[in-house]
């Protein structure tokens, strides 16, 4: 790996300061042919990176010749203006106010942080949270004091204005981050490519569990790819890594989300993108989706309030089934069995929700996923409904979800018409891995949703197609990151 320094004067940095390439930005600027073949890692220590200065375009023309950069683009525009970076105060304040015993009394109220680390131990919490919200080698945060610790205002603290206490924890936190990056690795075989698997070791429900992952690695090592899992507390250093491949549950509300954005702002390929689980943790949104589409789906309706219950009634009968937009394997699915039990369950949902979807119940002895990667089928498996229950998946059982069984089809094997309307689902969403789920019933086949974050499991989704569905996978990245070079 090649670190690369960009100052802005050629002697901002001495070379002897550091074992890492320094060059002006200038001269990056005008060859772009420097490092070509190569993936290295920029740290741009512009003096400004004011929109079209020298400092904003080196980042955004590095990210143009798939090199990874910091700051990014997006992080210069993000601190470009408070407003902008408002969605980010009140995570910071909190650590910030649980940090004060460690970190009174206060010497100064503007804080500079290098690399997430701030001038002493007692910050440490604070800074690295900083640097994960905004990962730029050299932060100045203004304070606040008082009964809650506030923050006026975080912006970019150039080299420039650094006295000599400064530059030199610049140069140790420079060093460190640098070191902590790359480590030597025990492997028969150099790896071209790491890939990050996000995992919680804990997660009940794992779309893919660690021995599942442990098989993929041993598969993606021939191609010479090194598989490493993270955890949620690896967000700053998620740019080691040429690629994300997240196996937790995702969810817009929680680091999943972060970590997505992460990866996409240092030109990361990964899975799942930030739009798809925009697109796919909302059923409503779904469903209006596939509507346009002409992509068949269960007769629906949407409840915004109290008038539409007669309304869905009447269109769907009952059974129904009632969904909250945003819920994961099973959770916020239910059937209600007459107009009492839609109106209690309507009434409860919409406290939470402006809107809840309402589905007419299509009993089947089993729902149909299909996989898919880049627009084309990577696996067909059958998943059998849980014993003396309605859904996959069984959460009402006072302990331990129930899951059902599962038959697994090859993809020549599996009806052509299920493939097809699952492909012009995943479509809509984009080019990343989806689970399609549908159900085939007497008046066809239709769409019960689309998940960004499908089960992988060793043994189940790849029983038909074997390794090629790893291969597959390990492929699509591989391409991004070969078209990026």
């Amino acid at each position: 790996m090649t670190w690369v320094i960009l100052t802005g004067k050629a002697n901002d940095i001495d070379q002897a300061q550091t074992p890492h390439k320094v060059i002006t930005i200038r001269d990056y600027l005008t060859h772009p042919n420097l490092f070509r073949g190569q993936r290295p890692k920029i740290i741009n220590l512009a003096a400004s990176y004011a929109y079209q200065s020298r400092g904003y375009y080196a980042s955004l023309l590095a990210s143009s010749r798939g090199h990874r950069v910091i700051p990014s683009v997006e992080t210069m525009i993000d601190l470009s203006e408070p407003k902008l970076y408002d969605n980010a105060l009140p995570d910071l304040e909190q650590a910030l106010n649980a940090s004060r015993k460690a970190i009174e009394p206060f010497e100064a109220t503007r804080i500079r942080f290098f690399f997430g680390i701030g001038p002493s131990k007692g910050w440490e919490r604070f800074g690295r949270l900083l640097f994960d919200w905004f990962r730029a080698p050299s932060l100045e945060v203004v304070i606040e004091p008082g009964e809650w610790i506030r923050i006026r205002r975080i912006g970019f603290h150039p080299l420039s204005r650094m006295d000599a206490a400064e530059k030199t924890r610049f140069l140790a936190a420079l060093e460190a981050h640098t070191a902590r990056e790359w480590r030597d690795r025990k492997s028969r075989t150099p790896a071209r490519y790491s890939f990050a698997v996000l995992v919680d070791p804990k997660e009940e429900l794992p779309p893919s569990s660690i021995a599942t992952l442990k098989h993929w690695a041993r598969l993606a090592a021939r191609m010479g790819v090194e598989v490493e899992p993270v955890t949620k507390k690896d967000l700053a250093t998620l740019a080691n890594h040429d690629a994300l491949f997240i196996r937790e549950t995702t969810s817009i509300s929680n680091h999943t989300y972060r970590f997505a954005r992460r990866a996409q702002q240092e030109n990361m390929p990964v899975i799942d993108d930030p739009l798809s689980m925009i697109r796919c943790t909302n059923k409503v949104y779904l469903h209006e989706l596939m509507g346009v589409n002409g992509v068949p789906v269960p007769p629906s309706v949407i409840i915004a309030g109290p008038g539409d219950l007669e309304r869905a009634a009447a269109d769907l009968d009952f059974p129904m089934v009632l969904k909250i937009p945003d819920s994961a394997f099973s959770r916020g699915v239910k059937k209600v069995a007459d107009r009492d039990g839609l109106k209690a369950l309507a009434t409860k949902w919409l406290e939470d929700s402006d809107l809840i979807i309402a589905q007419k119940y299509l009993p089947t002895e089993f729902d149909w996923r299909v996989g898919v990667l880049g627009g084309q089928p990577l696996f067909v498996v059958q998943y059998l409904m849980a014993k003396k229950h309605w859904q996959i998946v069984n959460h009402e059982t006072g302990g331990k979800p129930q899951e059902g069984g599962f038959r697994s089809f090859a993809l020549a094997d599996a009806p052509p018409e299920v493939i097809d309307i699952a492909v012009r689902a995943a479509r809509c969403i984009g080019e990343g891995l989806y689970g399609v789920d549908l159900k085939e019933t007497n008046q066809g086949v239709v769409v019960i949703e689309v998940n960004d974050n499908p089960n992988l499991e060793h043994g189940v989704e790849d029983a038909a197609e074997k390794d090629a569905v790893w291969t597959k996978l390990t492929q699509w990245f591989i391409d991004r990151l070969e078209r990026q070079g």
